[in-house]
């Protein structure tokens, strides 16, 4: 969990070079692509304010701004290398774009991103959080 101030835990600064990273898909543990992140330090669980939607791709989600939905995810520290595996798997900045964001207990994380436009026409995710995807709107 996330101090008040939006700093990672007192016994777990990040270390020089790390970035907060929110996941909320595939990159879950226990999800297909968890394994990427298998340099980086989880931080905790966490939400989103209530200003997305996640959106329904079949194989994975995307979170897009505009929406009234808190969405949940996990948060991790991770390093230069771990980041650019992400960017690539994102296909940051042509696909998804990696975006700073407040998290809703004030953390600043950075997030990838879809636009409306692309996510058009995809089933919502009413409750906000991928595991349990069934629940479409």
């Amino acid at each position: 969990m996330l101090d008040n101030d939006g700093s990672p835990p007192n016994d777990a600064p990040l270390r020089a070079g790390e970035v907060l990273v929110f996941v909320y898909g595939s990159l879950l543990s226990g999800q297909t692509h968890h394994a990427l992140l298998g340099r980086a330090r989880l931080v905790g669980e966490a939400h989103t304010l209530p200003e997305y939607e996640l959106v329904d791709f079949g194989e994975f989600p995307a979170l897009v701004p505009g929406g009234a939905t808190r969405v949940f995810g996990e948060v991790y520290a991770v390093d230069g290398m771990t980041l650019a595996t992400l960017d690539e798997l994102e296909d940051h900045p042509a696909y998804y774009r990696r975006t700073p964001v407040t998290l809703e207990d004030g953390a600043e994380v950075q997030v990838y991103l879809m636009s409306a436009w692309q996510a058009a026409g995809f089933p919502r995710l009413a409750a906000g959080d991928w595991r349990r995807r069934a629940e479409r709107v």
